[in-house]
């Protein structure tokens, strides 16, 4: 573990609703409207407040979820629900996920300042382009462009809203004409107290980075070795100096599924035990979703045959996110498991997002071996089960990273682009 590197640690809290695995919503502390249940909520976001965690993300559903792959398969949109936690707490940043694809920038532009208004300067933006045709069909569309037209649209989408929420400040009209939207007027919303709302990328495509690089404050990574995470986190810093940026001005978080125990065995019992309440084929699924091919009709006791293996990295393949993809072809090139192998150890490292497995204790020394690695700013996780997991982190993580000096006992700053500047740490 390299110890050149100094600095804190950036935590966010990617909540998926009730948990990152299908069988969540069985916990004892849940009931069945815990999803929409304005208590639940004001509790999550006020134990995050307890730990001084930087940020909580939630993720938009513009359409109905799949159980098939989903594990949260319902939700509230995410400004409207983060507006409601916002009340309730003070520092927490909060952080919505809204698509450039189906959104209007007039529209998502005046909802996310109006969060950063309410919130007092705390509210943050995932991009994301859709990639899903059902969610076309809600907003009258015949089918989802195809990827190059959405990262062209997002450019555009992305410029447009940041003039408006300039014309918030300056009270000057915008006055846009581009080929894909034509705009004249202005926000009437109060200005940023955080200059304006946080930008976070998601995507993982060459496309995604660059925009990274050139717009982002942080980016929503997906990384299943630190060795591939160490050479996106130089791509997207070397994007950012391209654009005249420091590189310290964008933030690399990638997710980090998380199954917590008291020891590695308890750890794996409590994943295993979970993975085994929900749909048994929820994994094949997940993965036949992610990578875009049905792994239903591949023989599970082979290796990944070479022309799957291909399409996956193949940039005009139509499957899934290509950052998921990437860091799943990755993962099996290294290891080489079989279909059924796979599928199994995803139990345990995750497939997309990395995943963890084990103490509190090894999850410190995983944070502080990738940080000081140069592979990461800090990370999002994302629990099992969100109601006991966000405990262990805020009562037993986090208190680890304090004593290695690698997060803040208390806030610093009260905005969340104060939260990314101020406690972050320095190569």
């Amino acid at each position: 573990m390299s110890s050149a590197r100094e600095g804190h640690v950036i935590l966010g809290v990617n909540v998926l609703v009730l948990g990152y695995l299908p069988a969540a919503w069985q916990s004892p502390r849940l009931h069945r409207d815990s999803f929409v249940d304005d208590v639940y909520w004001r509790g999550i976001g006020r134990t995050a407040e307890r730990g001084a965690l930087d940020a909580l993300f939630l993720a938009d559903a513009p359409a109905l979820g799949d159980p098939a792959y989903d594990g949260n398969a319902g939700r509230l949109e995410p400004t409207v629900n983060w507006a409601h936690v916002a009340a309730a707490t003070e520092r927490v940043g909060l952080i919505a996920t809204a698509s450039t694809t189906l959104n209007d920038p007039f529209d998502l532009a005046q909802r996310l300042l109006s969060l950063d208004h309410v919130s007092g300067g705390r509210a943050g933006w995932n991009i994301v382009t859709t990639r899903a045709a059902p969610a076309a069909w809600n907003f009258g569309l015949p089918d989802i462009p195809d990827r190059d037209r959405r990262y062209e649209r997002a450019a555009e989408f992305v410029e447009l809203v940041l003039a408006l929420w300039e014309s918030a400040e300056t009270g000057a009209d915008v006055r846009h004409r581009g080929e894909f939207f034509t705009l004249d007027g202005r926000l009437r919303v109060p200005p940023s107290r955080q200059g304006r709302p946080v930008l976070v990328q998601a995507g993982g495509s060459a496309a995604g980075r660059a925009l990274a690089g050139h717009r982002a404050d942080a980016v929503f990574a997906a990384e299943l070795t630190k060795e591939g995470a160490i050479g996106h986190y130089r791509e997207v810093k070397r994007y950012a100096a391209d654009a005249g940026r420091p590189p310290e001005s964008v933030k690399i978080l990638p997710g980090l599924l998380l199954s917590l125990g008291s020891t590695e065995a308890e750890a794996r019992r409590r994943s295993d035990e979970l993975h085994d309440l929900g749909p048994a084929s929820y994994s094949a699924q997940w993965l036949s979703q992610a990578i875009g091919y049905d792994v239903a009709t591949l023989d599970l006791d082979a290796k990944f045959p070479e022309d799957v293996l291909a399409a996956i990295v193949d940039p005009a393949h139509a499957g899934g996110s290509i950052g998921f993809r990437q860091s799943i072809h990755a993962q099996i090139r290294r290891t080489e498991p079989t279909v059924r192998e796979y599928l199994r150890q995803t139990r345990y490292t995750g497939s997309g997002h990395s995943g963890f497995v084990g103490t509190p204790e090894q999850l410190a020394d995983h944070i502080e071996d990738w940080y000081r690695s140069g592979a990461v700013d800090g990370f999002n996780l994302q629990p099992d089960v969100l109601a006991d997991g966000l405990e262990v982190i805020v009562d037993e993580v986090v208190p680890l990273l304090r004593k290695r000096g690698l997060f803040r006992h208390e806030y610093t700053a009260d905005t969340l682009r104060g939260h990314l500047q101020g406690d972050a740490g320095h190569e």
